[in-house]
């Protein structure tokens, strides 16, 4: 009988948890807190900074763009809690600046700027906030809600900036599910090393949740406005058991299943909980964006995202970083006395295959996409 009402409940939480797949890094400045633990993130996204830069000064079009407003409105998309969304804004608006003075060099007047930050409901805006330095040259909101929906008004938005955040899906695929299913992921809590039904899957639900996405930007962005995108990635055609985080998605499911096996879980939470996490390759990212039609695409490519990575792996901090961004979705589901554990016992498990990790491919991990609303 407990078994029949633990899997009933999984099954209902994951039913919600399909509806919508709201994803809470960690808030606040505690020790495990994603603003004391997004310095990856942060050289990741310095590493695309003279890409943005160069796209920027090269297709867009300021002079035309002000002529019909002194506002210039700038958002991220996905903006989570820290310093780096504060930066990564900063240096938007520098660059700006400096194609405003170069391709406007008579006008006497710089645009009002106003920077957006979005991210779900539960995001920790507080928190974020305390990290706007005092004397910043822009005017500054928060627009909470998902970023697959619209969340600013009609043709009011300039430029556009997610980074690392689309690869969330807004919901789980119901297939993964049912057991009846081809795709019914069992044991596992991610496509990697899944079968190519599962795949398939978490494929189908990118492509829509990108077209919600780009459909929500092109009815607030202005035409001629551009979205900077940077998140996860992998070469077409590459297996994601090839890669560091697939090996660790594979860990923590075998953690998990080790811990069903010591009683601290069931099987039945095990089996009904899946990772809302898809890293779209270049060649499923082009045919969306082309599908959609909103936006053409300026500039897509596959980068390191850690060139400067080149000796073992610090595993501690790796995990560190890694729980500080996930743990919210773990603790949604399972007992919060099984947290510690999984993540105690993931340091351990990937230090004993660190050396299959430092022999990952790195290289083309991370996609950079510049699109131009038509």
């Amino acid at each position: 009988m407990a078994a029949l009402v633990s899997h009933s409940l999984a099954k209902e939480n994951n039913d919600k948890a399909s509806e919508n797949s709201t994803i809470q890094v960690i808030g606040g400045h505690g020790t495990n807190s994603y603003s004391n633990n997004s310095s990856c993130q942060r050289l990741s996204a310095n590493v695309v900074t003279k890409k943005i830069e160069d796209a920027i000064m090269k297709n867009l079009d300021v002079e035309t763009l002000s002529s019909t407003s002194n506002i210039f409105r700038v958002a991220d998309f996905g903006c989570g809690v820290g310093s780096n969304t504060i930066n990564s804004m900063q240096d938007l608006l520098l660059i700006v600046e400096k194609k405003y003075i170069s391709q406007c060099p008579t006008s006497s007047q710089m645009p009002e700027f106003q920077v957006i930050f979005n991210d779900q409901f539960t995001n920790d805006f507080n928190t974020l906030f305390t990290y706007l330095p005092q004397d910043k040259q822009y005017l500054v909101a928060s627009v909470p809600g998902s970023f697959h929906n619209q969340v600013l008004p009609k043709s009011s938005l300039h430029l556009a900036h997610c980074s690392y955040s689309l690869h969330w899906l807004s919901r789980l695929p119901k297939e993964l599910r049912d057991e009846r299913s081809p795709a019914w992921n069992k044991g596992k809590i991610h496509y990697t090393s899944a079968p190519p039904e599962v795949l398939m899957a978490y494929a189908t639900q990118f492509a829509e949740d990108l077209d919600n996405f780009l459909s929500a930007r092109g009815r607030e962005m202005v035409s001629g406005g551009m979205i900077v995108i940077v998140g996860s990635s992998i070469p077409d055609g590459m297996p994601y058991s090839q890669v560091v985080n697939g090996i660790m998605y594979d860990c923590m499911g075998s953690i998990l299943m080790d811990m069903v096996k010591t009683g601290s879980i069931s099987e039945a939470d095990v089996d009904a909980f899946n990772l809302p996490i898809y890293a779209c390759p270049p060649g499923e990212f082009i045919e969306g964006v082309e599908r959609n039609g909103l936006f053409s695409i300026e500039v897509i490519e596959l980068m390191n995202p850690a060139p400067w990575l080149k000796g073992p792996i610090d595993i501690p901090v790796f995990v560190k970083h890694v729980r500080a961004a996930m743990e919210g979705m773990f603790s949604n589901h399972f007992p919060s006395k099984a947290i510690d554990e999984l993540f105690d016992h993931l340091v351990l498990k990937l230090s004993d295959i660190s050396q299959q990790l430092e022999s990952c491919y790195r290289d083309g991990l991370q996609l950079f996409a510049i699109l131009k609303r038509k």
